[in-house]
């Protein structure tokens, strides 16, 4: 079973996609975002590290596709905006052609779909639904917009079930 779980900032997704796996008694967790030092992440991963069970594992890495491709039980991913993120700075491409950050994505995000195609395990992928949330007017915050919708397309094509979550509120689409 492969779901996507989609839906607005603190819109309640992560918690729900946590959910989904709570009668797992082991789960590798990717913090997919970034991975260098930055106070504020690790926040994130530790509050997060709380609610989860302790026989959850946690892999931070960009690397989505490897872990889900050599997985060996169920795979929950949070968050593709934040993996989105850190592989377009890895790359150096906020200023860059548009044209080239497309093709940067397309090539990292097949690899993705491919690692959903091929595995048994269970994979929940969180991300951010930018279609109803607000984006700043201005070039990162557009290209950021356009490039989460090629990755929230493209994973949601190989999922079985895609969820919105909207105030704590689930609906399967």
């Amino acid at each position: 079973m492969k779901v996507l779980v989609t839906g607005g900032v603190r819109s309640g997704k992560s918690l729900h996609a946590e959910q989904l796996l709570a009668d797992s008694d082991a789960v590798t967790y990717v913090a997919a975002g970034p991975v260098y030092d930055d106070a504020d992440w690790a926040s994130r991963i530790t509050a997060h590290r709380v609610r989860r069970p302790d026989s959850w594992t946690t892999e931070e890495t960009h690397d989505i596709a490897a872990v889900v491709r050599t997985a060996t039980q169920p795979v929950l991913v949070d968050c593709l905006g934040t993996w989105l993120t850190a592989i377009v700075d890895q790359a150096d491409l906020w200023e860059r052609p548009i044209g080239d950050a497309e093709i940067h994505v397309k090539e990292q995000v097949a690899a993705v779909a491919a690692a959903l195609a091929e595995t048994t395990q269970t994979v929940v992928l969180v991300t951010n639904e930018v279609g109803l949330g607000v984006v700043p007017a201005h070039r990162s915050g557009r290209l950021f917009r356009d490039l989460l919708g090629i990755v929230n397309q493209r994973v949601a094509a190989e999922c079985d079930e895609v969820h919105l979550v909207i105030a704590g509120r689930v609906l399967k689409l």
